[in-house]
């Protein structure tokens, strides 16, 4: 594992996506905070060309009830959909374009992926778990209804959100990663 002397190149060597996460999750006032990381992100004439969506408690359960719907899913009285349950907070990222001859739709996905990703290296820094999580489903008629999409929007996945227990922040420390090779992603252009 390479280690850095910078805690911010360090925090983002150690970086994990975590399929279960605990109890408890950043508050907006949190989350606001953290979004002043995201400003620097790569965003060609300054589009700003994506948004965020909290999903706590109960908006939760009508994520699951949308999916259900979306994927023709009918469960018994009382039973529900247990992905959105996975954290206590989901942050549906939006990519929001804006009309601009300069700067083409894909450019602006890309700013809002980029966006997404630097949030969520600011919520790992923070001490928080992170996983994004996306599905065949995402866009479905009835997911894109329930977030309130315009036609030209895309959501781009949800950040679930929340605790890291001390046993596995240990583990992730003792574990790292095994370096990337950079030889097959670093090269020039062919002669």
């Amino acid at each position: 594992m390479t280690t850095f002397d910078d805690p911010v190149l360090q925090a983002m060597a150690m970086r994990r996506s975590l399929a279960k996460v605990g109890p408890g999750a950043p508050t907006d006032d949190d989350l606001r905070d953290l979004l002043a990381a995201v400003t620097p992100v790569a965003d060609h004439k300054a589009l700003r060309p994506w948004r965020l969506i909290t999903l706590r408690g109960d908006d939760r359960a009508r994520l699951g009830d949308a999916l259900d719907a979306a994927g023709g899913v009918e469960r018994e009285p009382g039973d529900r959909n247990g992905k959105p349950f996975r954290a206590d907070l989901l942050i549906a990222v939006v990519a929001s374009p804006k009309p601009h001859p300069a700067v083409p739709v894909w450019e602006q996905q890309a700013t809002a992926a980029g966006a997404a990703h630097l949030l969520e290296l600011a919520l790992w820094r923070a001490g928080w778990g992170v996983m994004w999580r996306t599905g065949l489903l995402v866009n479905s008629p009835e997911v894109r209804a329930l977030h309130g999409l315009a036609d030209d929007e895309l959501l781009m996945g949800w950040l679930y959100v929340g605790s890291i227990g001390p046993d596995l922040r240990a583990r992730i420390d003792e574990a790292p990663r095994k370096p990337l090779d950079p030889e097959p992603f670093l090269g020039a252009l062919p002669r």
